[in-house]
């Protein structure tokens, strides 16, 4: 073992006689693995959240939007379908009718967003089937399922729009449009089909699903015509790209538009958050290396005889200071590692258990998510790890930089 190294492991195990320097040291090792075990856990957090609303967003919405200028209506779907699905790396495409209406129950009347959708294209552009609750038998499952999934004057209602109404499945609901031609609104009756529940408390509490020609009938729009065209991408993350690369083959009035474009800001403020939390939780590890400074100041002058004796037995400056400078790394590699251990375990408890709940209605989801992303743990790693090494520095320079005759005439 290097004499550094090993002089330093001995003054750090001699100082645990003395309670106000073992005070001294247990607080500089508690204040790093305070920072870091903060740094993990709201990192976790902050990638949950980004991951899990983004989940959700692609659960029910598709990975590139195709619309007309000023969102008007259009009957070349079917060919605008054809000629993206030619394309490598594009799955599906399914279109909809999409607008506002009023949907009222015996109970309550709330406005809603409505969409109209082809059930069989639908399911193989989002995973619907798999949101569904509250079905009334097994058969009922089977057939929502199938490409006959959602019929005529049928409606899938999200979970906290049909609480709000106080409906179940089965149970009627009346979709109003207020018509152009009449003061008197369009009206028709829709069976409750079945309830989903995607986790975003934004879709569940105002998106209700008809079928296609239901929906052309309620918005009175011609036979055929659709207000966009859902298109589903092996890779998501590819939809920027794909995005510019649609554009340029349907050209104006049509215009693509990626799911990113569309959440755009969602995701801009989560990054931002996520960096400033980063920067001020970092500063916890920055003030707990000013207990690193000065519990290794408080050493050199406790051991300036020692230093004194070491430098007259001829070993250089240099290899003294490196003694305060190991312990320095000692002291604060502790806390990292037992930051890492605590941040880590507090971060894999909450994914497991979930025991933090959260108002869906304020933060989308209904609990706190995690995910423990690598880069995120070698990023904290660093910055601890530099600040740690920066902190040691200047006591091992006043170390070294002792007179050995006054060391040892004073010390």
């Amino acid at each position: 073992m290097p004499l550094e190294i090993f002089v330093a492991l001995r003054y750090l195990k001699a100082r645990r006689n003395g309670v106000f320097t073992l005070l001294t040291t247990l607080i500089a090792v508690g204040g790093i693995t305070l920072g870091v075990a903060s740094l993990i856990i709201t990192l976790s957090v902050m990638s949950g959240f980004h991951r899990d609303i983004r989940d959700k967003i692609l659960g029910l919405q598709p990975h590139i939007l195709i619309v007309k200028e000023n969102g008007e209506p259009f009957t070349e779907h079917e060919d605008i379908a054809r000629k993206l699905l030619n394309n490598p790396g594009v799955i599906a495409a399914a279109p909809f009718v999409y607008g506002q209406a009023i949907v009222r129950s015996k109970s309550n009347t709330i406005g809603t967003v409505v969409k109209g959708i082809d059930w069989g294209k639908e399911t193989g552009l989002v995973n619907i089937a798999h949101m569904i609750v509250g079905q009334k038998s097994n058969v009922e499952t089977q057939n929502l399922a199938s490409l006959q999934g959602l019929n005529s004057n049928e409606a899938l209602l999200g979970n906290e729009l049909a609480r709000n109404l106080r409906v179940t499945t089965g149970d009627d609901v009346v979709l109003m449009f207020p018509s152009q031609l009449s003061a008197i609104p369009k009206m028709s009756k829709f069976k409750v089909k079945a309830i989903f529940h995607s986790g975003m408390y934004e879709y569940d509490a105002n998106l209700c699903y008809i079928t296609l020609n239901d929906a052309q009938k309620l918005f009175g729009l011609p036979s055929g015509s659709v207000t966009g065209l859902g298109v589903k991408l092996t890779d998501w993350e590819a939809s920027t790209v794909m995005e510019k690369y649609f554009q340029q083959q349907l050209k104006y009035p049509f215009w693509a538009r990626s799911w990113q474009r569309m959440n755009g800001n969602l995701f801009a403020a989560l990054k931002l958050e996520k960096i400033m939390m980063f920067i001020i939780l970092g500063l916890i590890i920055l003030v707990a290396s000013f207990n690193i400074i000065s519990n290794l100041l408080l050493l050199s002058v406790e051991k300036a005889s020692e230093i004194g004796i070491m430098s007259a037995m001829g070993i250089p400056k240099l290899r003294i200071g490196m003694v305060f400078f190991w312990e320095g790394i000692v002291i604060g590699g502790s806390g990292i590692i037992m930051g890492f251990i605590a941040g880590i375990g507090v971060a894999l408890s909450l994914a497991k258990y979930q025991f933090i709940k959260l108002p869906a209605d304020v933060y989308y989801i209904d609990h706190l998510p995690v995910r423990i992303i690598p880069a995120d743990i070698i990023s904290v790693a660093l910055v601890a790890m530099i600040i740690t090494i920066v902190a040691a520095i200047y006591p091992a320079w006043q170390a070294a930089k002792l007179n050995p005759l006054d060391a040892i005439r004073y010390g």
